[in-house]
């Protein structure tokens, strides 16, 4: 375990600041523009090349690209240098074509995102706002692909700090925004979604500059029969299609929220995304590294048939994630307005547009630990080489996720829709992890659930205290204060978050758990150096 926190840590450093500044960036925009109506547009505009991408490019990016490539550069007698300059090549060229189609298409896309239709306000902004957005695309698909070859370098930096440099830019665009007065003219909507996507190009020139000090010389190459797409192609095709699975379910979350943000103001896309981002810091944080630190070893002792080792590998990771997951996942619940009126209710975000996001966090809390566990499970199908079964296990949690989708739009007021949204997020997860983990159970003769139960059932039995803390720093706040405030929520803040999380670690360390102590005794060592 001490490997995987070692490197995970690493890792986790250059995450966490463009995690910051990525979230200051998310304050600057609540302030700039809102929840409302021109918050709903541009959000709705600035997700349509994400999923385009996944769609076709960073879905298969780690699971296809990164292995071909190694597989070039170990088995070409350049060394892969050709293949690496024809990938990108053929890349380069391809999102160009597919930004140009996305421009031109970009009131079929909005279309199809939300359930806006031409003369409302928020569809024609959008609109405008894709335009300017979308020629994104060919940057960061460069950039993505650039950032993958150096990581078969073992060259991490530049992937990890790119971002921020990307962040620092459309922070700069906002506040430009804001100085000019903000405003929907077409003006004001350049400079959001200009702004926006110069943030990618600067990323994107980033990692191609760091590239060519990697030793990488750029030669355009098209030659298509030595791109062994067709052997990317059968590769990834499973992986793809789970892409496009989960794309679907997104597809359906923007319009259901799309349309509870018509019938309420600021109740609709913005909120959704800006607490699902919150939702997935801790994880992003700390889930992505340690996965990414455990991935190879579980892939190497398949190869090997040590099962026994799997099963380590895996218990290590879940009960490592948990260890951060299982305490943050109650303060999220209790705290959730809390964290965000100081974030987000300044400028065109009033008070009680941030508690509502911060209400739609709380609810998100409950998916934290189950989203963690199915994404820990999909990587023992992928250390047996085995894309197909993911696909199957995320195509029936997003049925799931649908059915719920619905019938919370159905059943719950549009004020709260989005909140049932993220119930219905929390249960499917919830499912999708009881499913993968039978099926990756039987792959490797069991996961140990006992022992990683007991372990999870002492984490939240540590975890009580804090949350029973949180909940009275709350009632006492609202007694003294009555309604929440920027100050008495960084009071609560400092109360049920700073010394609830010191409770925790005290609570943990005298019950002996582990993973707990390793994080407090590598943290209190590097301090101590």
């Amino acid at each position: 375990m001490s490997r995987v926190l070692r490197a995970s840590a690493i890792m986790a450093a250059g995450t966490l600041v463009s995690r910051i500044t990525g979230f200051v960036r998310t304050m600057v925009l609540a302030a700039a523009i809102g929840t409302a109506t021109l918050g709903d547009a541009y959000n709705a505009a600035y997700a349509i090349p994400y999923a385009i991408l996944d769609l076709l490019l960073l879905g298969v990016l780690s699971s296809v690209v990164v292995p071909m490539v190694v597989k070039a550069q170990r088995e070409d007698a350049d060394g892969g240098r050709a293949y690496e300059q024809r990938l990108l090549t053929l890349t380069t060229v391809a999102l160009i074509v597919v930004a140009a189609l996305a421009v031109w298409a970009a009131p079929l896309l909005i279309d199809l995102y939300t359930d806006w239709r031409p003369g409302q306000d928020n569809y024609e902004w959008a609109v405008t706002l894709a335009r300017f957005i979308l020629p994104q695309l060919a940057f960061f698909g460069v950039g993505a692909v650039a950032g993958a070859i150096l990581n078969t370098r073992d060259r991490f930096a530049a992937p990890m700090w790119a971002p921020v440099l990307n962040n620092i830019v459309v922070i700069g665009a906002f506040l430009v925004y804001v100085a000019a007065g903000r405003g929907t003219s077409t003006n004001g909507l350049a400079i959001l979604g200009i702004g926006t996507t110069l943030g990618i190009v600067a990323q994107a020139l980033v990692l191609i500059v760091a590239l060519k000090r990697a030793g990488f010389s750029f030669r355009p190459r098209l030659g298509l029969r030595r791109a062994r797409l067709g052997e990317m192609g059968r590769a990834g095709v499973w992986t793809i299609g789970y892409v496009v699975v989960t794309q679907l379910g997104f597809v359906l979350i923007t319009n259901l929220a799309s349309a509870a943000g018509d019938v309420v103001a600021g109740h609709g896309i913005t909120p959704y995304t800006l607490a699902f981002q919150l939702f997935q810091l801790p994880y992003g944080v700390i889930g992505v590294s340690v996965i990414t630190a455990m991935l190879p070893r579980m892939s190497r002792s398949v190869g090997e048939g040590r099962f026994d080792e799997v099963r380590a590998e895996f218990g290590s990771g879940v009960r490592l994630i948990a260890s951060v997951m299982v305490p943050v996942s109650l303060m999220l619940m209790v705290l959730g307005p809390a964290i965000t009126v100081p974030l987000y209710a300044r400028g065109e975000t009033s008070i009680d547009d941030a508690v509502y996001i911060g209400q739609v966090l709380q609810v998100y809390g409950l998916a934290l630990v189950p989203f963690a566990v199915f994404q820990l499970l999909l990587r023992v199908f992928y250390a047996f080489g085995d894309t197909r079964t993911p696909v199957y296990v995320g195509a029936g949690t997003t049925a799931v996720f649908a059915g719920l989708m619905l019938v919370a739009n159905a059943l719950v007021p549009p004020a709260y829709v989005v909140m049932g949204l993220a119930f219905a997020y929390a249960v499917s997860y919830a499912v999708g992890a009881g499913v993968a983990w039978m099926l990756a159970s039987r792959r490797v003769h069991g996961l140990g659930g006992w022992t990683i139960g007991g372990a999870l059932t002492k984490m939240y039995i540590a975890a009580l205290p804090t949350a029973v803390l949180g909940l009275a720093t709350v009632w006492a706040s609202q007694q003294l204060f009555g309604s929440l405030t920027v100050l008495n929520s960084l009071i609560i803040l400092a109360v049920g978050g700073g010394l609830g999380g010191l409770l925790y670690l005290t609570v943990a360390h005298r019950m002996r758990i582990p993973e707990v102590n390793s994080i407090v005794g590598m943290v209190a060592g590097r301090v101590g150096r």
